[in-house]
């Protein structure tokens, strides 16, 4: 087991630009039940085991980021519920001294067997994934899943007492634009936040065209707006969404723009994957080994701390997404973190 994170006595976490950082999103496994069509290829090749990282590694890395200021870290994949030692792991992380909130985003279709134990280890706040409401489209989008997985793990979620749980939807023109309305209303019936994600250029693909399905959100944000009027808010979640709010519902309509409207002036994370590589940019190739810090020092977070803090003066100032071109970023979202 890791030695326990002590809670921050260093400056904030700071990069070259002047933004704090302190959200951490931790990718716990490369690997995922699910092939979505925008996130990996359906014959997908992932990392062999022992270039992941060990819960151990993983644990030491967080507290060091807590240690230096990281106060939100949320579980990514891949899908974070095919670890085998996910409660486990919940449950170490959500001990850190310092830490305010432990989240994770999720496909959803393990969390009717996993949320009540999550939810008992620590596990603070949910996003699910949820592109279609449509069994057959649901299928084709995600390859291999089954939409009632999904909505089962939405209904254990709610059952074991997760507030403000926000449901995640690429939309992609003429796949699944036709449902956003359909989306936001099974938000409301299940009083679930929403937000709406445009698609982004991570790895090459060939199911489809990325510039002819792209869905600006100011086109959702008008189709939503035509059934359920939208008022903007200023309300921030520690994320990139942007919130706007309707009169009857407490249910939260968010976007995610990383195209129409760049959110990289206010970004406070940074991206660990899988193999302990920091992304310090999602739009960017650059990244700091800090897999090979954790196996030189075992358990030692002093050197880790040391990388992290020196890694911030690379932090580039924004990402610069192109779907006029072929991708910049050749790894995948899965590779990531989503």
């Amino acid at each position: 087991m890791a030695p326990e994170a002590t809670p921050t006595s260093s400056p904030p976490l700071t990069d070259q630009h002047g933004r704090r950082i302190s959200y951490l999103r931790l990718s716990i496994t490369d690997r995922c039940n699910f092939r979505c069509v925008y996130c990996m290829a359906e014959n997908m090749q992932f990392m062999p085991r022992d270039e992941l990282l060990s819960v151990d590694e993983m644990v030491t890395v967080a507290a060091s980021f807590v240690h230096l200021g990281v106060r939100k870290i949320r579980l990514t994949g891949g899908e974070p519920l095919a670890h085998p030692a996910i409660v486990s792991l919940v449950a170490e992380l959500s001990a850190l001294p310092g830490l305010d909130e432990l989240a994770m985003t999720t496909n959803g279709s393990q969390l009717s067997q996993l949320a009540p134990a999550l939810k008992v280890n620590g596990l603070s706040r949910l996003n699910i994934s949820l592109d279609s409401l449509q069994p057959d489209r649901f299928k084709a989008l995600t390859r291999t899943g089954r939409l009632r997985d999904v909505l089962d793990g939405i209904q254990a979620a709610k059952a074991a007492g997760f507030q403000r749980i926000k449901l995640n939807s690429v939309i992609l023109r003429g796949r699944n634009d036709d449902e956003v309305v359909d989306l936001v209303r099974f938000a409301r019936q299940h009083e679930l936040d929403i937000a709406f994600i445009e698609e982004m250029p991570l790895g090459v693909i060939d199911e489809h065209d990325r510039a002819a399905t792209f869905m600006p959100s100011a086109d959702i944000l008008a189709r939503v707006n035509e059934t359920y009027p939208l008022t903007a808010s200023i309300e921030n979640s520690g994320g990139p969404a942007r919130y706007h709010r309707m009169a009857d519902s407490t249910t939260r309509v968010g976007v995610i723009s990383p195209h129409s409207h760049n959110f990289c002036g206010s970004c406070n994370r940074v991206r660990l994957t899988a193999s302990g590589q920091l992304m310090l940019c999602l739009g960017n190739e650059d990244a700091v080994d800090l897999r090979t810090i954790l196996r030189a020092h075992p358990g030692q977070q002093e050197p880790i701390r040391q990388a992290i803090t020196e890694a911030m003066t690379r932090k580039p100032e924004r990402h610069h997404f192109r779907l006029d071109a072929p991708p910049q970023i050749i790894r995948f979202m899965n590779a990531t973190g989503g």
